[in-house]
């Protein structure tokens, strides 16, 4: 457990991102090397079905994460404030809910996948592909949710290393498992599946003997457990926006996929290896504005608004400054980096790839500037006006844009249109901020600190 309530604010945040940063590093590294092989492989055809399954998948974890993220910030309040018991309470609570809801989630998964595919026009040499990845992965979704909710607990109570440690052993495994199961074994797409799930599940594992056995705070004798409505209800006003966000996001991801989907297979494919190289850059900014968020939770907890504000600017120095170096990075080794996931006699792939990179990375430090304010208003416990502008943003900028563009000027009007919603969502979010209506949208009642 970590208290965010003392120190410099800059060096606190700091300290606190950077080993979730590393965490989301490898979690993303070999997610990436998945694709890799995959690619490689299997060829471009499995590399599209795999980027396909994607934001299907996002559908599924979409709404969870949202209630996760609401749960981090309830927790972060209550531990700011010193109230152990209402945090004991809290990770109680959100267990239950996890577990019960990805249950569900599994078997409402499994059945609309294929629709789903058919719907956005999925070709047909991918969807038999997309439909073995996809149905294998949402078989063992609980175990990704139940150490997805373990480390939004560990964070909300200030610990970000623990997770870092399971996420590279996750990472080990996960490329081990798919150089075993997809070149010796070749069990080919269901083999990459097969060793993200078990990836998964041994992460999981890991964590909860590690906690069982460590923590001091969280309890795993189940039978004493018991769901608190009242606490719930916190975690439901401020997770389910976030989640309703994610989730309209993800159907927005299907839109836009949709639209892919019409240039053929060599476009999916690059769409697919492009988005998992911009996912790095993303995860780097994702990890400022959580650290932000739980900072801003516990220091509004302990009533200490002076150092929110300080907060929000050195946090917003430290994403530009990441989200620059990426920027370089990327689009100074975009070909090479697209060579990675597919043979290089496949030119079109390599050619399509390596236009969206230059296009989107152009603007990450607009992508950096939305999300670090929106990090600041969900740590308050505001989730709902960033979830109107990131719906705005997406389903009444972003994606006509896509449609009007794409007709026009082909593939390349749909990666236009990433950095145009952007755009639109800063805006909106830094004119909210300015409001300050966010200050009054704490859960607790701040202590008095002298």
């Amino acid at each position: 457990m970590k208290d965010l309530t003392q120190g410099k604010e800059g060096k606190t945040i700091l300290l606190f991102a950077l080993p979730m940063l590393l965490g989301n590093l490898f979690q993303h590294l070999y997610s990436m090397i998945d694709s890799i092989i995959v690619g490689k492989f299997l060829g471009k055809e499995a590399l599209a079905a795999v980027g396909a399954s994607f934001p299907v998948i996002f559908i599924m974890i979409a709404l969870l994460i949202g209630f996760s993220s609401g749960g981090m910030i309830v927790i972060s309040q209550y531990f700011g404030a010193k109230d152990i018991k209402k945090v004991e309470r809290t990770i109680e609570t959100l267990y239950i809910f996890i577990f019960a809801a990805s249950a569900l989630l599994t078997v409402v998964g499994l059945l609309i996948l294929e629709p789903i595919f058919r719907i956005t026009g999925l070709p047909a040499e991918l969807l038999s592909l997309a439909k073995i990845y996809l149905s294998i992965y949402i078989s063992g979704i609980i175990l990704f949710f139940g150490y997805n909710g373990t480390a939004a607990i560990l964070r909300g109570l200030g610990d970000s290393k623990t997770p870092v440690f399971f996420l590279v052993i996750a990472a080990v495994m996960n490329i081990i498992l798919d150089l075993l199961f997809v070149i010796v074994f070749k069990w080919g797409i269901a083999g990459a599946a097969i060793a993200t799930l078990i990836s998964h599940g041994g992460v999981f594992i890991a964590a909860m003997v590690y906690l069982h056995r460590t923590h001091p705070i969280i309890s795993f004798n189940f039978r004493q457990w018991s769901f608190d409505r009242e606490i719930f209800s916190h975690i439901f006003k401020i997770g389910l926006p976030t989640g309703l966000q994610q989730t309209f996001v993800a159907f927005g991801m299907i839109a836009l996929f949709s639209f892919v989907n019409t240039f053929g297979t060599d476009v999916v494919a690059a769409y697919s290896a492009a988005g998992r190289i911009d996912s790095i850059a993303a995860a780097a900014t994702m990890v400022f504005s959580q650290s932000l968020s739980t900072f801003v939770g516990q220091n509004l907890g302990a009533g200490k608004h002076d150092r929110v504000k300080r907060g929000l600017w050195m946090t917003l120095l430290m994403s530009w400054a990441v989200s620059g170096f990426l920027m370089m990075i990327i689009i100074g080794y975009r070909t090479q980096l697209m060579q990675l996931f597919t043979n290089v006699n496949e030119i079109e792939v390599i050619r399509v790839g390596s236009e969206y990179l230059i296009i989107v990375t152009s603007f990450y430090l607009i992508f950096t500037t939305m999300f670090t304010f929106n990090g600041l208003m969900r740590g308050a416990g505001d989730t709902l006006i960033p979830m109107f502008i990131s719906l705005f943003s997406l389903w009444l900028v972003r994606i006509p844009l896509a449609f009007i563009l794409s007709d026009k000027i082909g593939e390349t009007g749909i990666w236009w249109s990433v950095p145009i919603g952007w755009l639109t969502g800063m805006i909106l979010s830094y004119l909210y901020y300015r409001t300050g209506r966010w200050r009054k949208k704490m859960i607790i009642i701040p202590v008095i600190v002298e």
